[in-house]
Protein backbone atom coordinates (compact mmCIF):
# COMPACT_ATOMS: atom_id res chain seq x y z
CA UNK A 1 0.00 0.00 0.00
CA UNK A 2 1.48 3.25 -1.17
CA UNK A 3 1.41 6.26 1.62
CA UNK A 4 -1.04 8.76 1.21
CA UNK A 5 1.67 11.50 0.70
CA UNK A 6 3.05 9.61 -2.47
CA UNK A 7 -0.23 9.99 -4.65
CA UNK A 8 -0.93 12.74 -6.84
CA UNK A 9 -1.60 15.71 -5.45
CA UNK A 10 -4.95 16.26 -4.97
CA UNK A 11 -6.16 19.76 -7.22
CA UNK A 12 -9.18 20.41 -5.11
CA UNK A 13 -10.68 20.94 -1.58
CA UNK A 14 -13.68 18.59 -2.17
CA UNK A 15 -11.74 16.00 -3.11
CA UNK A 16 -9.29 16.41 0.11
CA UNK A 17 -11.69 16.46 2.02
CA UNK A 18 -13.33 13.17 -0.10
CA UNK A 19 -10.41 11.77 0.99
CA UNK A 20 -10.36 12.28 4.63
CA UNK A 21 -13.41 11.01 5.12
CA UNK A 22 -12.95 7.87 3.20
CA UNK A 23 -9.38 7.68 5.39
CA UNK A 24 -11.48 8.21 8.72
CA UNK A 25 -14.50 5.62 7.62
CA UNK A 26 -11.46 2.96 6.96
CA UNK A 27 -9.99 3.91 10.17
CA UNK A 28 -13.25 3.40 12.21
CA UNK A 29 -14.26 -0.23 10.03
CA UNK A 30 -10.61 -1.37 11.17
CA UNK A 31 -11.25 -0.50 14.86
CA UNK A 32 -14.54 -2.24 14.72
CA UNK A 33 -13.51 -5.27 13.31
CA UNK A 34 -9.80 -6.69 14.39
CA UNK A 35 -8.04 -8.82 11.64
CA UNK A 36 -8.73 -11.77 13.41
CA UNK A 37 -12.64 -11.42 13.21
CA UNK A 38 -14.11 -14.34 10.63
CA UNK A 39 -15.73 -13.03 7.69
CA UNK A 40 -19.40 -12.55 7.78
CA UNK A 41 -21.25 -15.27 6.09
CA UNK A 42 -22.15 -12.76 3.46
CA UNK A 43 -19.05 -11.37 2.72
CA UNK A 44 -18.00 -12.53 -1.27
CA UNK A 45 -14.84 -12.90 -2.02
CA UNK A 46 -12.99 -13.23 -5.01
CA UNK A 47 -9.32 -13.16 -6.46
CA UNK A 48 -9.74 -10.88 -9.08
CA UNK A 49 -6.71 -10.60 -11.61
CA UNK A 50 -4.35 -11.16 -8.42
CA UNK A 51 -5.98 -8.94 -6.30
CA UNK A 52 -8.54 -10.36 -3.38
CA UNK A 53 -11.77 -8.15 -3.73
CA UNK A 54 -13.92 -9.01 -0.31
CA UNK A 55 -17.45 -7.26 -0.46
CA UNK A 56 -19.39 -7.83 3.32
CA UNK A 57 -22.32 -6.14 1.25
CA UNK A 58 -23.14 -5.47 -2.20
CA UNK A 59 -21.94 -1.64 -3.62
CA UNK A 60 -24.32 0.77 -3.92
CA UNK A 61 -22.36 3.38 -5.26
CA UNK A 62 -20.09 2.26 -8.40
CA UNK A 63 -18.41 4.07 -10.97
CA UNK A 64 -17.84 2.53 -14.29
CA UNK A 65 -15.17 2.84 -16.62
CA UNK A 66 -15.36 1.64 -20.02
CA UNK A 67 -18.66 0.18 -22.15
CA UNK A 68 -18.13 -3.23 -20.65
CA UNK A 69 -18.51 -2.81 -17.07
CA UNK A 70 -21.64 0.27 -17.71
CA UNK A 71 -23.14 -2.51 -20.00
CA UNK A 72 -22.80 -5.44 -17.11
CA UNK A 73 -24.89 -3.18 -14.76
CA UNK A 74 -27.36 -1.71 -17.33
CA UNK A 75 -27.13 -6.03 -18.02
CA UNK A 76 -28.44 -6.56 -14.95
CA UNK A 77 -30.77 -4.51 -13.83
CA UNK A 78 -28.60 -2.17 -11.43
CA UNK A 79 -28.71 1.02 -13.29
CA UNK A 80 -29.65 3.01 -10.18
CA UNK A 81 -26.36 1.52 -8.23
CA UNK A 82 -24.19 4.14 -10.63
CA UNK A 83 -22.84 7.02 -9.66
CA UNK A 84 -20.61 8.09 -12.92
CA UNK A 85 -19.41 6.55 -15.57
CA UNK A 86 -16.25 7.24 -17.62
CA UNK A 87 -14.30 6.47 -20.84
CA UNK A 88 -17.25 5.04 -22.59
CA UNK A 89 -16.25 3.58 -26.25
CA UNK A 90 -20.22 4.37 -27.87
CA UNK A 91 -23.31 4.81 -27.72
CA UNK A 92 -25.58 1.96 -25.33
CA UNK A 93 -27.60 -0.83 -27.20
CA UNK A 94 -30.74 -0.06 -28.06
CA UNK A 95 -32.13 -2.53 -25.46
CA UNK A 96 -30.03 -0.77 -22.41
CA UNK A 97 -30.61 3.19 -23.65
CA UNK A 98 -34.18 3.26 -21.70
CA UNK A 99 -31.80 1.83 -18.56
CA UNK A 100 -28.95 4.25 -19.06
CA UNK A 101 -30.53 7.46 -19.88
CA UNK A 102 -29.08 9.90 -17.66
CA UNK A 103 -26.14 8.74 -16.29
CA UNK A 104 -23.80 11.03 -15.27
CA UNK A 105 -20.13 11.13 -17.23
CA UNK A 106 -17.38 12.11 -15.18
CA UNK A 107 -14.68 12.32 -18.27
CA UNK A 108 -14.44 11.29 -21.99
CA UNK A 109 -11.39 9.05 -20.88
CA UNK A 110 -9.77 7.75 -17.59
CA UNK A 111 -11.09 9.71 -14.92
CA UNK A 112 -8.66 11.28 -12.65
CA UNK A 113 -8.14 9.69 -8.84
CA UNK A 114 -9.57 13.27 -7.67
CA UNK A 115 -12.50 12.68 -9.63
CA UNK A 116 -13.46 9.09 -8.88
CA UNK A 117 -13.56 9.95 -4.90
CA UNK A 118 -15.65 12.87 -5.20
CA UNK A 119 -17.86 10.46 -6.04
CA UNK A 120 -17.36 8.79 -2.80
CA UNK A 121 -18.05 5.32 -4.40
CA UNK A 122 -17.97 1.88 -2.59
CA UNK A 123 -16.78 0.51 -5.83
CA UNK A 124 -14.94 1.26 -8.93
CA UNK A 125 -15.41 -1.83 -12.08
CA UNK A 126 -13.10 -1.34 -14.40
CA UNK A 127 -13.03 -2.81 -18.15
CA UNK A 128 -8.84 -2.74 -18.03
CA UNK A 129 -6.58 -3.13 -15.70
CA UNK A 130 -4.72 -0.12 -16.92
CA UNK A 131 -7.81 2.12 -15.64
CA UNK A 132 -5.87 2.05 -12.46
CA UNK A 133 -3.06 3.79 -11.92
CA UNK A 134 -1.81 6.42 -10.22
CA UNK A 135 -2.09 8.91 -12.92
CA UNK A 136 -5.57 7.60 -13.62
CA UNK A 137 -8.13 6.26 -11.39
CA UNK A 138 -5.71 5.47 -8.38
CA UNK A 139 -4.05 2.69 -7.85
CA UNK A 140 -6.19 -0.40 -6.97
CA UNK A 141 -4.17 -0.68 -3.04
CA UNK A 142 -4.56 2.84 -2.40
CA UNK A 143 -8.40 3.26 -2.90
CA UNK A 144 -8.85 -0.11 -1.19
CA UNK A 145 -7.04 1.76 1.90
CA UNK A 146 -9.20 4.27 1.64
CA UNK A 147 -12.81 2.23 1.59
CA UNK A 148 -13.43 1.89 -2.42
CA UNK A 149 -13.10 -1.69 -4.09
CA UNK A 150 -12.13 -2.55 -7.22
CA UNK A 151 -13.39 -4.72 -9.83
CA UNK A 152 -11.73 -5.02 -13.08
CA UNK A 153 -13.28 -7.35 -16.16
CA UNK A 154 -11.73 -10.52 -15.89
CA UNK A 155 -11.39 -10.91 -19.73
CA UNK A 156 -8.75 -7.80 -19.06
CA UNK A 157 -6.54 -9.37 -16.95
CA UNK A 158 -3.17 -9.69 -18.61
CA UNK A 159 -1.35 -11.60 -15.05
CA UNK A 160 -0.26 -15.01 -16.13
CA UNK A 161 -2.66 -17.55 -15.05
CA UNK A 162 -5.49 -14.86 -15.21
CA UNK A 163 -5.66 -13.87 -18.81
CA UNK A 164 -7.92 -16.16 -20.17
CA UNK A 165 -5.63 -18.13 -22.77
CA UNK A 166 -8.25 -18.07 -25.04
CA UNK A 167 -11.20 -16.02 -24.22
CA UNK A 168 -14.30 -19.12 -24.29
CA UNK A 169 -18.28 -17.68 -24.04
CA UNK A 170 -17.87 -19.67 -20.31
CA UNK A 171 -15.12 -17.04 -19.79
CA UNK A 172 -17.79 -14.43 -20.92
CA UNK A 173 -20.80 -15.85 -18.75
CA UNK A 174 -18.28 -16.55 -15.93
CA UNK A 175 -17.89 -12.42 -15.40
CA UNK A 176 -21.77 -12.24 -15.85
CA UNK A 177 -22.01 -14.66 -12.71
CA UNK A 178 -19.35 -12.88 -10.70
CA UNK A 179 -20.67 -9.57 -11.20
CA UNK A 180 -23.83 -11.05 -9.82
CA UNK A 181 -22.45 -12.51 -6.73
CA UNK A 182 -20.63 -9.06 -6.09
CA UNK A 183 -23.93 -6.77 -6.69
CA UNK A 184 -26.44 -9.61 -5.29
CA UNK A 185 -27.99 -9.84 -8.25
CA UNK A 186 -27.95 -13.68 -9.24
CA UNK A 187 -31.03 -14.60 -10.16
CA UNK A 188 -30.52 -11.60 -13.05
CA UNK A 189 -27.50 -13.22 -13.63
CA UNK A 190 -28.38 -16.53 -14.42
CA UNK A 191 -31.37 -14.92 -16.93
CA UNK A 192 -28.97 -13.31 -18.04
CA UNK A 193 -26.35 -16.19 -18.75
CA UNK A 194 -29.69 -18.59 -20.10
CA UNK A 195 -30.44 -16.06 -22.71
CA UNK A 196 -26.86 -15.54 -24.05
CA UNK A 197 -26.00 -19.09 -24.33
CA UNK A 198 -29.01 -19.64 -26.13
CA UNK A 199 -28.23 -16.84 -28.29
CA UNK A 200 -24.90 -18.42 -28.98
CA UNK A 201 -26.21 -21.88 -29.43
CA UNK A 202 -28.73 -20.55 -31.93
CA UNK A 203 -26.17 -19.42 -34.59
CA UNK A 204 -25.03 -22.07 -37.28
CA UNK A 205 -21.25 -21.65 -37.90
CA UNK A 206 -20.79 -21.31 -41.87
CA UNK A 207 -20.03 -23.88 -43.76
CA UNK A 208 -17.91 -22.61 -46.73
CA UNK A 209 -14.60 -22.58 -45.35
CA UNK A 210 -14.19 -18.76 -45.17
CA UNK A 211 -11.54 -16.33 -44.02
CA UNK A 212 -11.25 -13.27 -42.26
CA UNK A 213 -10.13 -10.00 -41.32
CA UNK A 214 -11.22 -8.43 -37.89
CA UNK A 215 -10.17 -4.70 -38.90
CA UNK A 216 -10.44 -2.52 -35.54
CA UNK A 217 -8.40 0.45 -36.35
CA UNK A 218 -5.24 1.99 -37.88
CA UNK A 219 -4.11 3.01 -41.47
CA UNK A 220 -0.45 2.50 -41.86
CA UNK A 221 -0.20 -0.47 -40.06
CA UNK A 222 -3.80 -2.21 -39.15
CA UNK A 223 -4.01 -3.23 -35.75
CA UNK A 224 -6.65 -6.29 -36.07
CA UNK A 225 -8.08 -9.13 -33.66
CA UNK A 226 -5.42 -11.71 -32.68
CA UNK A 227 -5.91 -15.28 -31.63
CA UNK A 228 -7.01 -15.12 -28.06
CA UNK A 229 -9.62 -12.64 -27.59
CA UNK A 230 -12.93 -11.44 -28.15
CA UNK A 231 -12.42 -11.39 -32.08
CA UNK A 232 -11.03 -15.16 -32.23
CA UNK A 233 -14.09 -16.82 -29.90
CA UNK A 234 -16.96 -14.51 -32.21
CA UNK A 235 -15.02 -15.57 -35.60
CA UNK A 236 -14.92 -19.06 -34.42
CA UNK A 237 -18.59 -19.19 -33.97
CA UNK A 238 -19.32 -18.22 -37.29
CA UNK A 239 -17.29 -21.00 -38.79
CA UNK A 240 -14.83 -18.19 -40.46
CA UNK A 241 -11.11 -18.39 -39.80
CA UNK A 242 -9.34 -15.41 -38.59
CA UNK A 243 -5.73 -14.70 -40.21
CA UNK A 244 -4.28 -13.71 -37.53
CA UNK A 245 -5.21 -16.67 -35.33
CA UNK A 246 -1.54 -17.64 -35.44
CA UNK A 247 -0.65 -14.42 -33.13
CA UNK A 248 -1.12 -15.17 -29.56
CA UNK A 249 -2.71 -12.03 -28.35
CA UNK A 250 -6.07 -10.58 -28.23
CA UNK A 251 -5.22 -7.41 -30.51
CA UNK A 252 -1.95 -7.18 -32.69
CA UNK A 253 -0.32 -4.73 -35.79
CA UNK A 254 -0.62 -6.77 -39.04
CA UNK A 255 1.58 -5.49 -41.84
CA UNK A 256 -0.81 -5.01 -45.22
CA UNK A 257 1.50 -6.84 -46.83
CA UNK A 258 0.26 -10.18 -44.90
CA UNK A 259 -3.62 -8.71 -45.34
CA UNK A 260 -2.87 -8.85 -49.21
CA UNK A 261 -1.40 -12.10 -48.90
CA UNK A 262 -3.90 -14.10 -46.60
CA UNK A 263 -6.95 -12.44 -49.33
CA UNK A 264 -9.71 -12.25 -46.47
CA UNK A 265 -13.26 -13.83 -47.99
CA UNK A 266 -14.79 -11.12 -45.44
CA UNK A 267 -13.59 -8.23 -43.83
CA UNK A 268 -14.93 -7.53 -39.93
CA UNK A 269 -14.81 -3.97 -39.72
CA UNK A 270 -15.06 -2.47 -36.05
CA UNK A 271 -17.39 1.20 -36.25
CA UNK A 272 -15.53 3.52 -33.81
CA UNK A 273 -16.83 7.23 -33.15
CA UNK A 274 -13.10 8.22 -33.65
CA UNK A 275 -12.43 5.60 -37.29
CA UNK A 276 -15.63 4.92 -38.21
CA UNK A 277 -16.19 1.56 -40.76
CA UNK A 278 -16.93 3.63 -43.35
CA UNK A 279 -13.54 5.48 -43.02
CA UNK A 280 -11.94 2.02 -43.34
CA UNK A 281 -14.03 1.49 -46.51
CA UNK A 282 -12.67 4.30 -48.43
CA UNK A 283 -8.81 3.44 -47.33
CA UNK A 284 -9.00 0.26 -48.22
CA UNK A 285 -10.65 1.20 -51.50
CA UNK A 286 -8.57 4.05 -52.49
CA UNK A 287 -5.14 1.82 -51.78
CA UNK A 288 -4.15 0.40 -54.55
CA UNK A 289 -2.77 -2.31 -52.82
CA UNK A 290 -5.84 -3.24 -50.87
CA UNK A 291 -8.10 -1.96 -53.11
CA UNK A 292 -7.78 -5.77 -55.33
CA UNK A 293 -8.52 -7.54 -52.04
CA UNK A 294 -11.15 -9.82 -53.01
CA UNK A 295 -13.41 -8.50 -49.92
CA UNK A 296 -12.85 -4.93 -50.90
CA UNK A 297 -13.84 -5.71 -54.54
CA UNK A 298 -16.84 -7.52 -53.69
CA UNK A 299 -17.86 -5.28 -50.29
CA UNK A 300 -18.04 -8.25 -48.18
CA UNK A 301 -18.03 -6.48 -45.28
CA UNK A 302 -19.75 -6.81 -41.65
CA UNK A 303 -19.58 -4.22 -39.16
CA UNK A 304 -20.23 -4.52 -35.35
CA UNK A 305 -20.00 -1.72 -32.92
CA UNK A 306 -16.75 -1.02 -30.72
CA UNK A 307 -17.89 -1.95 -27.67
CA UNK A 308 -19.59 -5.02 -29.08
CA UNK A 309 -15.88 -6.32 -30.29
CA UNK A 310 -14.69 -6.21 -25.87
CA UNK A 311 -15.57 -9.15 -24.15
CA UNK A 312 -18.84 -8.35 -22.47
CA UNK A 313 -22.54 -9.08 -22.52
CA UNK A 314 -22.36 -7.75 -25.77
CA UNK A 315 -20.84 -10.31 -27.23
CA UNK A 316 -24.06 -13.04 -27.97
CA UNK A 317 -26.02 -10.52 -29.81
CA UNK A 318 -23.63 -8.98 -31.58
CA UNK A 319 -22.30 -12.58 -32.81
CA UNK A 320 -26.01 -13.24 -33.80
CA UNK A 321 -25.75 -10.15 -35.67
CA UNK A 322 -22.73 -10.88 -37.63
CA UNK A 323 -24.27 -14.01 -38.33
CA UNK A 324 -26.99 -12.51 -40.30
CA UNK A 325 -24.85 -9.96 -41.93
CA UNK A 326 -22.66 -13.05 -43.29
CA UNK A 327 -25.64 -15.04 -44.03
CA UNK A 328 -26.57 -11.51 -46.73
CA UNK A 329 -23.48 -11.85 -48.50
CA UNK A 330 -23.03 -12.44 -52.00
CA UNK A 331 -20.19 -15.21 -53.27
Amino acid sequence: MLPLDSRPLLRSAAAVAAVLALAGCAGQSTAAAPASAPASSSTVTVDNCGTIVELDAPPQRVITIKSTSTEMLLALGLGDRIVGTAFQDGPLPADLQQAGAGLPSLSDKVPSEEAVLQQEPDLVYGGWESNFSADGAGERGELQSLGVATYVSPSACKEPGYQPDPLTWDEVFREVGEAGSLFGAQDAASALIAEQRAMVSGVTPDSRGLSALWYSSGSDTPYVGAGIGAPQMMLDTLGLTNIAADVHDTWTPLGWEAVVDADPDVIVLVDATWNTAQSKMDRLASDPATADLTAVKNKRYLVIPFPAGEAGVRNAPATVDLAAQLADLQF
